[in-house]
């Protein structure tokens, strides 16, 4: 799953950035308001950390904009401690929950963990399961029935984005922002090389779940007879 954290102080959003990665979440970080939104527009997070204070545009006006561009992706506030009018701006105009500063990394993981139970995913922590398919984030281990195998990073990463939307069409392009990021300079053929992977292991799992191509939109799971 892919968070974007939008926090000026820039220690904090890397010291945040290094605790979601241990917790093998996909993360982005942006320092200002604007670039904070424009990112968040894109609608390929799955959470988004939202500090009120910015340079640019505060975290309140960024929340408004994405709510009104029908944006539904949960947000948790970063709000100083004792700021409770903030608290309270945030929750009514769209914010699922509120972090205090300082705060502790339990409370933190535990408030982004249900945020995501709320959204309707399967968070890390308990595996992903699809049909006879049941993938452990955590250790990358991918099983079906009796059998079991390891995948690579980014091929986990890749079959979780396809559990997760379960059998809605996924593209290219949102595959290659939600594994490689914005700026990187992945390619169609790097999506490619990976499906083919994917799909080989899942012959070698002798699973009833096959990826299918829709040509020219993009790639869905589905189950065979």
């Amino acid at each position: 799953m892919r968070i974007l954290i939008v926090e000026d102080e820039v220690n904090l959003a890397e010291a945040l950035s290094q605790i979601l990665k241990k917790q093998n979440y996909s993360v982005d970080v942006a320092h200002d308001g604007q670039t904070g939104l424009d990112n968040a527009l894109s609608g390929i997070y799955d959470l988004l950390l939202l500090d009120i204070m910015l340079p640019g545009m505060d975290g309140i006006s960024i929340l408004k904009t994405i709510r009104g561009q029908s944006i539904h992706t949960p947000v948790i506030m970063l709000t100083a401690k004792g700021e409770i009018p903030d608290r309270i701006a945030g929750l009514d105009h769209g914010a699922d929950d509120y972090v205090a500063k300082p705060f502790s990394t339990g409370e933190l993981l535990a408030r982004i963990r249900a945020a995501l139970r709320r959204k309707g995913e399967v968070v890390p922590e308990d595996g992903l399961r699809f049909e006879d398919l049941e993938l452990n984030t955590s250790t990358l281990k991918l099983t079906c029935k009796e059998k079991e195998l390891k995948l690579i990073l980014k091929e986990s990463e890749l079959l979780e984005l396809l559990m997760t939307r379960k059998q809605a069409v996924t593209s290219k392009e949102q595959i290659i922002e939600k594994l490689w990021g914005f700026d990187s300079e992945a390619e169609h053929n790097n999506v490619e090389v990976y499906i083919s992977f994917l799909r080989k292991k899942l012959v070698f799992l002798s699973s009833s779940v096959k990826i299918n191509t829709i040509r020219g939109v993009g790639y869905v799971l589905e189950v065979t007879s």
